[in-house]
This record gives C-alpha cells, structure tokens and sequence, in this order.
C-alpha cells in the first residue's frame, strides 16, 4: 500500500462550504452548522460533531436535522420536483453528466474525506472516488435509454404505457461506502425526474451527504430538489411517515431495514432496502491455493470488513484448509493497520460501539470451539485482520454479520456440504466460488441462494450497470444500479388517445 497519497495531505482541504461549520486546527476554530436545501441554511436542532474514527479528533460541525426539517424539505421537494420532472430526459441527464465532471474535479476532496470521516485506506477511498463518477455517468445515460412501451390496441385507439417519476424519494445512507451508496440512489432519482431527501449516517455527513450537495450544486441542480439532512433515528422516520415522500430507499443492517420497510410500508410507500449479509466464498479443491488465499483475504478485510459483501464464510474444501489458514495467517500479520493518513491497509472501525461487538463476536466462537490463529486483538478503534479457524454452524462467527476484519474458515468435505454451509442462515447476498473447473464452479453456484454469483472471484464485487440486492434477510427483493434504476424510481403510467371520445350506450 503505497503512503503517497496520505502523506501528501496532512490535514482535510477547505471545502468551499462555509457554512458547514468546519473546527479544529485545520479551519481555526469553531463554526456553525448548517444543512442544505439548496441553500446552505441554519439547522435547528444544533449541530453534529463528526469525529475522525483513527484518532476521535473532531474533523467538522454540521447541522443536526429534526423532523420539522424533513416535513420542511419534504414540501419544497414536491414543488420543485414539478418543473424538473416536465423537463426533456435529456436535460435532466445533462445536470447528473455535469456532476459527474464536479465531482471528478473534486478527487483530492473526495478521498482524503474519505479517509479522515470514513477510515478508509486510502486505495479505497480512490476507488470510491471512481465508482461514484460510475454511478453519476450511468445515471446520466438513463436519459438516452426507452422510456416506455407502445401497447397493442384496437384502433384508433393509441395506447401507451410509460415510465414517470414516483415524485420525491427519501434516501437513508450508511456510513461505510458513504458517498457511493447514497449516490447510487440520489443520482438515478433526479435522472428520472424526481427530488431527493437524502439522509447521511450523521457520522458521515461531509461524504455521504455535502459533497454530493456540492457538486449538484456546482452542475446547475434547480434548488429545492436535493435536501441534505444529517440526524438520528427520528430523522428517518420522519422520512417514512412524511406525506410527500412517495418512496424510501435504504442501505443498512437488516434490523434497521425491517423497522424502516414496516413504517414505511405503513404509509404506502414504495421501499427499496439493501441490507446485511453473510457471505460465502467457496474454495474448491482445485483452486490454485494462492490465489484463493489472495480473494479470501481480500473479501474478508478489504475496508475492515465494513462491506455488506464482505466475505463473511471462507468455505474451503477440507484438502486446501491448512494451507489456507496458514497463507492467511501469514497476510494478517503483515497487513499495516492504523490512521488511514500512514498508508495502511486496515484503518479503524468506524465507532467504539462496532470495535466491541466485533470482539465480542470474536471471543464468544473462541469459547464455543473455534481456533484464534491470527488477529484478535485491537488497539483503540483499529481491530487487527482477524483468522477463526474451526468455525461451526452455530458459533456467532459462522452465523452473525460481523462488520470487522474477521476471516472466518470452515471446512467442507464435498460439494454438497459446501453448498449447504453456503446457504445456513437468513442472508442471501453476495457468494463467489473459486476453482478451475469452471463449469463445476457454475454448476455449485447456480444452487446457491443469493443475489450476486461471483465465478473465480470473491464477494466484494459492484458496477454501476449491475442490478444490486439480495434475497432473504439482505433485502426485500428489490434491486438498485443498472436495468434496476427505472424499476426503481419510476411507475408506469398507462395513457389511451382517441380522436373523439366514443359513444357509449348509456
């Protein structure tokens, strides 16, 4: 991992956003916060301190959303959202294209907020970077994409069924890919001719949330139809039961996404929820043991484990166990792990709360059975690449979505025992399968119950033109990217033309 990029950037750049209320050193001194709804403009319910997760420094006050600012946000959402939605596609399109251009422009921004807010390395904070400008661009070609269907009738009757914005779409973002995974839903929304409540996790708010507000701000975005709105539980339900929000999407743990689909639901709304997983990547007894070794480790620690596809269950084929475990163990202790600004591989986990559950986790499959052959130990927010050799179905680290860098290794003896620990559980998200047979690796694939299939790779896959969810409790079988957007954030909206109304015998 190479320390050139967070060497290079002591301390976070000045945003240009000066009513963010940034504080410490870097900005001297203390601000006050705001929130954006297309303005920048004084929250009401005070302000959020965002602290950095390698060191517990303040790094900004924002505002602090209420649900007065969501009914508030709401409103003018639905009013502005009129105008924008009667624009021609292509217009639309030329706004979430010229976002893409800002926030290519911002990359140094982008990424050194991401490692300082979010932990992240900063390899992934780059590639988060590169992804988001894939998400904006594909959101941009929707407006050159078929937007509806000439249907069969009797003439001369012409009858239409066409795709048309649901109105406003509430958007509730997660903290660990913050800038990716609310943009993949806030910038298909607006290419579709809707507004966006988006609701940052409020421990990253600048990324998750201003950023975009910025270079939507800086394209010509009209004002009123994207409302930035960082706060707590009651900011997201608030967003579920408001009457002018038509659709909830969120990216979450599966029980914050139950609470959220049964509010909403409760109010008619249209949800789309992406949540946790468990899941598997199965080494065959073919695989080349080193390159399997390479994706397990990968899959299982790639951003701390903070990955809903992270590599939650390494299933190796009895044959390749040791030497799997003994390659990992060998990658875990060489791995840097620290404050992203050194260059490490492994940053911290993003608050005390989520560093004592993994442990707790860790500790609780130690005492059930399993074998600590790396890792296990923290130092501060930072958890040390982690290998559990010997798990079972039933010890915590087999069953629970972990959310560390935990790799968890089990052995299986043939195929069918791989595809049978594969789908233990309630999750059905993500699963890669390695080996060198590759129509055996599909044939074992196709049996496994989940929504992204991965051959000769491991879990933690994503691309702007795939559609992205899962099965079980890691959705509600919705999709989100891709073919999925129109599915999404439109309805259909069947229209009939006739040249004179008939004459009915009433």
């Amino acid at each position: 991992m190479t320390k050139q990029l967070a060497s290079s950037a002591p301390d976070l750049p000045h945003l240009d956003l000066p009513h963010m209320g940034q504080v410490d050193d870097p900005w001297g001194g203390v601000g006050e916060g705001r929130l954006f709804t297309g303005a920048w403009v004084q929250a009401r319910g005070g302000v959020i301190e965002v602290k950095e997760p390698a060191t517990g420094r303040v790094l900004t006050l924002v505002g602090r959303a209420e649900a007065a600012d969501v009914r508030a946000a709401a409103q003018a959402a639905r009013v502005a959202q009129v105008d924008w939605a009667a624009r021609a596609p292509t217009a639309r399109a030329e706004v979430v294209e010229e976002a893409a251009r800002v926030m290519g422009g911002m990359a140094d921004t982008v990424v050194r907020w991401l490692m300082r807010e979010a932990g992240s390395a900063g390899p992934k904070a780059q590639v988060e970077h590169q992804h988001a400008l894939g998400f904006l661009r594909h959101a941009a070609a929707m407006g050159q994409e078929p937007q509806g269907h000439i249907l069969a009738s009797v003439p001369p009757r012409r009858s239409v069924a066409e795709r048309v914005p649901l109105g406003v779409v509430g958007v509730i973002a997660p903290f660990n890919f913050p800038l990716v995974l609310a943009l993949r839903a806030v910038a298909p929304a607006l290419a579709a001719g809707n507004a966006v409540v988006l609701k940052p996790d409020p421990r990253t708010p600048v990324s998750g949330g201003f950023l975009i507000a910025q270079a939507f701000a800086a394209a010509g975005l009209p004002p009123g139809l994207l409302h930035v709105l960082p706060g707590g539980a009651d900011v997201g339900q608030a967003l579920c039961a408001d009457p002018d929000i038509a659709m909830i999407t969120f990216t979450g743990s599966t029980g914050a996404g139950r609470a959220v689909g049964e509010l909403a639901g409760r109010h008619l709304k249209k949800v789309q929820l992406e949540l946790g997983g468990k899941n598997a990547l199965v080494i065959l007894d073919d695989a080349d043991i080193d390159l399997a070794a390479r994706n397990a480790a990968w899959g299982a620690w790639l951003h701390q484990g903070q990955i809903c596809m992270s590599t939650g269950r390494i299933l190796v084929h009895h044959s390749l166990h040791d030497d799997l475990v003994t390659r990992l163990a060998a990658k875990a202790r060489a791995l840097p792990v620290g404050d992203p600004l050194d260059g490490v591989a492994i940053g911290p986990l993003i608050d005390p709360g989520q560093v004592a559950r993994v442990d707790a986790i860790v500790q609780a499959s130690v005492a059930a059975g399993a074998r600590l052959v790396a890792g296990g130990t923290h130092d501060g927010r930072c958890y040390a690449p982690t290998v559990l050799a010997g798990v079972t179905p039933g010890m915590p680290a087999f069953d629970e979505e972990i959310f560390g860098p935990v790799a968890v290794v089990t052995a299986f003896a043939d195929d069918d025992q791989a595809v049978d620990l594969a789908n233990r559980g309630q999750y059905g998200l993500a699963a890669g399968v390695i080996g060198a047979n590759v129509d055996r690796a599909v044939r074992l694939g196709a049996r496994l119950r989940t929504g992204h299939l991965h051959i000769n790779d491991q879990t933690v896959v994503a691309e702007p033109q795939a559609p992205f969810g899962g099965m079980g409790a890691s959705g509600n079988g919705s999709r989100i990217s891709g073919p999925a957007n129109w599915d999404e954030f439109t309805t259909w909206r069947w229209t009939t033309v006739q040249p004179t109304a008939p004459a009915y015998p009433y």
